[in-house]
């Protein structure tokens, strides 16, 4: 018989204490494992992890191996394997309430108009304490705090977009997105890939979303700690991050809105000079990195003589059906090109 969900492990050279925490997350689930598939895909790890890891314990557990190295590589994989209509993808360092999967059916059983949702509330664990002047970034490392549901199919809508940790997607848009990775031609430059830190799959499945007309959204209820490790609380990667962060963006958003990444110029020079004097070195770098992802993201665009899609998916001019707790089920009007809303939600 065939799972209703599928949940999807992409990891890639795991931390055994980290991914050990991850398992016995999904282990201790409230949601029956009849109710849910499990797929433990190895992204080209140097030691197959089918060796090392037993995952008997789930009767539809099994090992997968994408050898192509990247997240997105992995994520395709992973939805080409499953069965699932509702994919719950789990980062190798996600620890996942004991109701996640419970809540999640539930929300999607809820809200069929949301193609897309994922957590609300991202709480870290950190294996050090970050430096103090680390803490004005610590949003960068997928960590949030939402005290209510956001929903929405405006594709500019950051807020409501869910990010991959415990990305909850239906199979519609999973199918859309496969594609859409094949149209744009651009997987490799798309989230993590080996010690890349590239960016910009998780707001693709919401984008997608937008394009088959569904929206998206992020619930308090769905809870998950994530495990960071102390290599990620320096400055050294914060600014690989950013830089890789801001490359992946400005290709992607060329090559889904048209948006041509700006150049550094004489003006940007200056510009950088004073915000320096202003804000300090450390500020100073990241805005370079910013800047040096920006003009990689150009020099890419241009020697590969990309071309945008020319495929709407802002979600402009579409409707959606949507319905919380709070009040009655309504096909709500779009405003502007797109619509959003908040919900508060009951946490048992």
């Amino acid at each position: 018989m065939q799972a209703p969900v599928s949940v999807i492990v992409c990891t890639h050279n795991p931390r055994p204490d980290y991914l050990s925490r991850v398992l016995l997350s999904l282990r201790g689930q409230t949601l029956p494992t009849k109710q849910w598939e499990f797929l433990l895909v190895d992204n080209a790890s140097r030691q197959p992890l089918a060796k090392a890891w037993d995952i008997s314990w789930h009767l539809r557990g099994r090992h997968v191996r994408e050898d192509e190295l990247g997240l997105t590589s992995a994520r395709l994989r992973g939805i080409q394997e499953c069965s699932g209509e509702l994919l719950v993808f789990v980062d190798d360092d996600n620890v996942l309430a004991a109701d996640f999967l419970e809540r999640a059916t539930a929300i999607a059983a809820r809200f069929p108009g949301l193609g897309v949702f994922g957590a609300g509330i991202l709480q870290p664990e950190f294996e050090v304490q970050p430096p103090v002047e680390l803490h004005s970034l610590l949003k960068l490392l997928a960590l949030r705090s939402e005290p209510s549901a956001l929903w929405s199919n405006n594709t500019k809508d950051a807020d409501s977009i869910p990010w991959g940790a415990g990305l909850c997607v239906a199979r519609r848009v999973a199918n859309f997105y496969r594609q859409l990775v094949l149209d744009l031609g651009i997987a490799a430059v798309l989230d993590r890939r080996g010690q890349r830190l590239y960016s910009g799959g998780d707001e693709l499945f919401s984008w997608a979303a937008a394009g088959v007309d569904l929206g998206f959204g992020v619930f308090p209820e769905l809870q998950i700690t994530h495990l960071i490790s102390a290599g990620r609380l320096n400055k050294s990667y914060l600014l690989r991050f950013i830089r890789d962060h801001a490359f992946s963006y400005r290709i992607l958003n060329y090559m889904v809105r048209g948006i041509q990444p700006a150049r550094i110029d004489l003006f940007g020079y200056g510009h950088l000079l004073l915000h320096a004097m202003k804000n300090g070195q450390f500020s100073m770098r990241c805005q370079w990195a910013r800047w040096r992802g920006a003009e990689d993201a150009a020099q890419f665009i241009s020697e590969r003589h990309l071309e945008p899609l020319g495929r709407d998916l802002s979600g402009n001019g579409k409707q959606f059906e949507t319905s919380f707790a709070c009040g009655p089920a309504s096909t709500t009007p779009i405003v502007e090109g797109a619509v959003r809303g908040t919900a508060e939600v009951e946490n048992r």
